[in-house]
């Protein structure tokens, strides 16, 4: 990588918003290892080299694959309490202010790992994480796109004595067969709890599945979105409603998205005026996190200073924040940037 010194000092320097991050999939192979000690727990690999040497994916479902069986060694409170920790460590290194968390509930619950678990862990982590680094933070329940919707109401149902702890649902896992008109039941429930909408779609999936996504089933932001460009109407459509695009331009070029982060259409998109915003993703898997994705995305697009306070400033307004909070990250966003 060969950021000048002045773009580097700039992307350290910004305020960062995270919105598209997946706790689970901030599990690094050394705690995956001490948890499945911890629980005498039997992983599908003999040591942490050769489960960075799995990192080798071709697609979606080869990640997801290795993602749920890491996933097995998350059972107690303390076990989710300890990885989201990690990642606000790691966060607060990025100079990230706020994170919006995807977890997977239903990833937990098919082991009998209780909602109370799952949920109590994080929110503890997020309450010291707060205190500790000053990071403020939230959790969205995603639903397995390729489970059915019974079992999403369902596990909506066991999330709401919850509802507090969290600000939105999602629809995560892999796209390919599993549009986003298959949920919206169960959109239309959680929006009626006063829940924040997102979605994955356009990442392996069609452009079709990001209209479905925010005609069927009403979200607020699209995570990735990538595929958006296949329908020039509707990325017009994008640009209009102001719609954010929750990009992770090194989980696209692991998954094989882009053959080459060159090839990206981060910048085309940004430029014509799209509310694209850069995140992590999967970090512990996909060998970034969220600086190390700004950072590479500025060197292989050639971003200016200008583009990536834009970005910056487009995550904190796709942020389910209160005004006055986001008016303040917009401040100090724009301090950083001078």
């Amino acid at each position: 990588m060969t950021l000048d010194p002045t773009r580097e000092r700039l992307i350290q320097a910004l305020p960062k918003v995270e919105l598209h991050l997946h706790i689970e999939g901030t599990l690094e192979p050394e705690m995956m290892f001490s948890l499945a000690a911890k629980h005498g727990a039997k992983l599908p690999y003999a040591s942490v080299d050769e489960v960075r040497r799995a990192y080798n994916f071709h697609d979606l479902q080869s990640f997801l694959d290795l993602y749920y069986a890491g996933c097995d060694v998350l059972r107690d409170h303390k076990d989710f309490y300890a990885l989201a920790m990690q990642y606000f460590t790691r966060a607060h290194c990025d100079n990230v202010v706020h994170a919006e968390l995807f977890f997977d509930p239903q990833t937990h619950t098919a082991r009998n790992v209780p909602m109370e678990v799952i949920i109590g862990g994080l929110r503890d982590a997020m309450h010291d994480a707060h205190k500790r680094y000053g990071i403020t933070s939230s959790l969205i329940l995603c639903f397995l796109r390729h489970l059915s919707e019974e079992d999403a109401l369902e596990t909506l149902e066991m999330a709401l004595p919850y509802r507090a702890e969290l600000v939105g649902v999602g629809l995560d896992s892999g796209e390919k067969g599993n549009p986003p008109s298959k949920f919206q039941r169960v959109f239309a429930k959680a929006k009626e709890h006063g829940l924040h909408l997102v979605a994955h779609a356009g990442e392996e999936g069609p452009a079709g599945y990001i209209r479905e996504a925010i005609d069927l089933l009403r979200v607020e932001r699209i995570d990735h979105g990538v595929r958006c460009d296949e329908d020039p109407a509707l990325v017009k459509e994008l640009v209009a409603k102001r719609m954010p695009l929750t990009v992770c331009p090194l989980s696209n070029l692991k998954l094989r998205v882009v053959k080459d982060l060159r090839e990206h259409n981060f910048a085309k998109l940004l430029r014509a005026g799209v509310h694209v915003t850069i995140n992590s993703d999967d970090p512990a898997y996909f060998g970034g996190y969220i600086g190390e994705n700004y950072r590479a995305t500025a060197d292989a697009l050639d971003l200016t200073a200008h583009e990536l306070v834009r970005v910056a400033e487009n995550a904190v307004h796709a942020a389910f924040l209160p005004e006055d909070q986001r008016l303040s990250l917009a401040a100090a966003v724009h301090k950083a940037s001078r």
